[in-house]
């Protein structure tokens, strides 16, 4: 009798306590975030930020510094030790503080935000945009990821959710979740997409959160059985978080082409706001500058390379071996890489730390998109989103950053060169000026929760491997 009501009032207590800081991290988040807040899917940016900085500081930073036990552990044993609380901060702090501040916060001035293609001119929010363009990009992710459900044999895994154990009901089920989430994404990042670049950031990020909120949180409960937010546990579903971070890129991509389309046809343009350039051109001229930029990006980037002995393995993409036929098929890819981050990153970054910011993120989108998956593709081998696969190809990952540092700091310094030149024409210089992304959006939000838990869940849930490309 005792024991159970010692542990009833223990039970009662540790309630009390998690409901208390649960409570001053809201208030906290809404003094900080309040203004910034300006749409459910800023909000929620902020708010997966916000809870991923809570966990640095809290669970894997400051609390383990009075437990002397853990504080003889390494920092990555300490980070995997407290897994679980990662997933508890961002999935019960972080996406329902967030898309709660960002809807009820004041946001008079984001139902007239300047669209993201026609800036000089206001574009209200589109229930049927977001759903229509929301959903076609949903079923061209879900493809994507479907190849690796395939692959896998994933599919009667999904269809048990409805006591099912069929290949095509897995399909169904899986094309439904891909379009609903879709949809979700163009209801809560319409009014914050503003380029084909920043896109494919918010759907990363947006992927990775429900990789926490899916395979590691609600597919158990549908499948009945117990939420295991382990380590171990997200190991073996690393594979699905690749899949969700592929997905996530495609939507964000797609969204933003279609959602430009959609504004082409249904909303006039201004003849007095005509392009002093052509679409024809910028995009000519955003090719040869990416294109020049990734020389920079590409010779850092081989030196990682040279390093861990990769560049023959570059070479058998056409059929060859040699370091020095790598290095040249190196600088190719590199040069086609930096020609796609010129056309989706401009205008992109107010400033150079902002722009090498945007490049280490497309470099770290183009470590999943390429060296886990198209790269083993060309060289006629399946791909492999293990955890072992992942661990055996880290050190790649510094070089991708590093490429998407230099890259973009030399794009972004022609481009400013070339920004100079129109600015002669003060009516070109104010456009140009407009299409800027401003200071204030939640865009350092989605550099730390994206780029911080890119890098961080491939080191904690690697198991090792062959260093590769």
């Amino acid at each position: 009798m005792g024991g159970a009501l010692s542990t009833v009032v223990t039970s009662m207590t540790l309630g009390l306590g998690i409901a208390f800081l649960g409570a001053v991290c809201g208030v906290v988040f809404a003094a900080v975030c309040w203004q910034r807040a300006t749409s459910p899917g800023a909000g929620l940016v902020w708010g997966l930020g916000y809870a991923l900085l809570l966990w640095l500081l809290l669970p894997a930073g400051l609390l383990p510094l009075f437990n002397t036990q853990q504080h003889a552990m390494g920092m990555l044993d300490v980070a995997r030790e407290h897994f679980p609380e990662l997933v508890a901060y961002i999935v019960c702090i972080g996406a329902p503080l967030g898309i709660a501040l960002g809807t009820l916060a004041p946001n008079e001035k984001s139902n007239h935000s300047p669209s993201p293609f026609h800036p000089l001119s206001p574009s209200r929010f589109s229930w049927p945009r977001a759903i229509l363009v929301g959903g076609i990009a949903g079923v061209v992710g879900g493809w994507a990821f479907g190849k690796w459900m395939e692959q896998v044999n994933f599919f009667p895994l999904v269809a048990n959710i409805v006591n099912a154990n069929s290949r095509e009901t897995g399909i169904a089920l899986h094309y439904g979740i891909a379009i609903l989430i879709g949809v979700s994404f163009g209801v809560l990042f319409q009014r914050d997409v503003r380029g084909h670049g920043s896109s494919m950031g918010w759907g990363m990020a947006y992927g990775l959160l429900w990789w926490f909120v899916g395979p590691l949180t609600l597919l158990p409960i549908l499948l009945g059985k117990p939420i295991d937010w382990s380590v171990v546990r997200g190991g073996e579903v690393f594979g699905s978080l690749v899949g969700h971070v592929i997905y996530g890129l495609i939507v964000g991509l797609i969204y933003a082409t279609l959602d430009r389309l959609w504004l082409g046809f249904f909303h006039e343009s201004d003849p007095i706001n005509r392009e002093v350039e052509g679409v024809g051109l910028r995009s000519l001229e955003s090719l040869g500058r990416g294109a020049l930029a990734s020389v920079a990006g590409g010779l850092v980037f081989s030196l990682v390379m040279l390093s861990i002995g990769a560049l023959p393995r570059v070479a058998a993409i056409v059929g060859g071996s040699s370091p020095v036929l790598g290095f040249i098929v190196h600088l190719v890819i590199s040069a086609l890489i930096g020609m796609s981050f010129g056309l989706l990153f401009q205008h992109e970054a107010p400033n150079l730390g902002s722009g090498i910011v945007w490049g280490m993120l497309y470099g770290l989108i183009w470590w999943f998109l390429g060296a886990l998956t198209l790269f083993p593709i060309l060289l006629g081998q399946p791909f492999d989103w293990s955890a072992q696969a992942a661990g055996g190809i880290l050190p790649s990952l510094i070089g991708h950053l590093f490429y998407g540092a230099a890259t973009a700091a030399v794009f972004l310094w022609l481009e400013r060169r070339h920004a100079a030149w129109l600015a002669l024409d003060p009516r070109i210089a104010a456009r140009e000026a407009k299409r800027r992304r401003p200071m204030g959006t939640p865009a350092p939000a989605l550099w730390l929760f994206a780029l911080g838990l890119g890098l961080l869940l491939p080191v904690m849930l690697s198991v090792g491997g062959k260093t590769g490309y």
